[in-house]
């Protein structure tokens, strides 16, 4: 795969810069592997199922609530699948990681004096977990989860929302996020700079994010970046 041209991003009219967790800033292959591996082996035990007859009532529950909190929620599924995902999630916590050049990245947009704002759809309790493994806490001025807003990244009432929190300018304001779902709801809302993650999972192939901008890693958005095709 040819290397991700460098996106020159306007950094001097770039105030606010919102990120996503899980796919942007984290390593996806943690939570794809949890909820369509690890998960249904264990519900396939607890629920005296093979493990294709797990996977495939999982993912009708998945697609029942497919682009709703609910799909983000620890509480729900736990209710759900009647399985303590937190102590599940133990058990593999040594996939969480960074995804490549990311704890720089913020650093040079904390030097660069740049407000940095996680928002994530992820529950309180997966952020925390993460929270736990990874130095995450000091390189935020501020952390938000669509559970806070009562909507997911999707709507526009978490964008109302998080805006009503933060105040920020929006065609001032850069969001980087995987979910093209998730940049479209931020693009029709108003947010001046998109750019999606083509590689979420290291261990999966790329996503082409067809529409917007978008980088195999962070570093290519870094102030000053070369172009590596050069």
């Amino acid at each position: 795969m040819d290397a991700t041209p460098h996106i020159p991003l306007p950094w001097d009219t770039i105030d606010t810069v919102l990120l996503d967790l899980d796919g942007t800033l984290l390593d996806l292959r943690f939570d794809n592997h949890f909820f369509l591996e690890h998960l249904p082996q264990r519900l396939a035990a607890h629920w005296d199922l093979s493990d294709e007859e797990a996977r495939a009532e999982l993912r009708r529950r998945y697609e029942r609530v497919a682009g709703t909190l609910d799909w983000y929620c620890l509480d729900y599924w736990q209710r759900e699948l009647e399985l303590d995902l937190v102590a599940l999630k133990h058990e593999v916590g040594h996939l969480v990681n960074w995804r490549p050049h990311a704890p720089e990245f913020l650093d040079a947009l904390g030097t660069a004096g740049k407000r940095r704002v996680l928002a994530t759809n992820a529950h309180p309790g997966s952020m925390g977990f993460k929270f736990e493994r990874l130095a995450l806490g000091a390189r935020f001025e501020a952390r938000y989860t669509s559970h806070d807003f009562g909507a997911p990244k999707e709507h526009a009432a978490f964008w109302d929302r998080l805006h009503e929190r933060e105040g920020f300018r929006p065609e001032r304001t850069l969001f980087v996020d995987d979910n093209p779902h998730v940049l479209a709801a931020a693009r029709d809302w108003g947010i001046g700079h998109l750019v999606g993650i083509r590689l979420p999972d290291s261990t999966a192939p790329a996503n082409p994010l067809q529409g917007f901008a978008a980088v195999d890693h962070l570093d290519v958005l870094l102030p000053g970046a070369r172009d590596p095709r050069r």
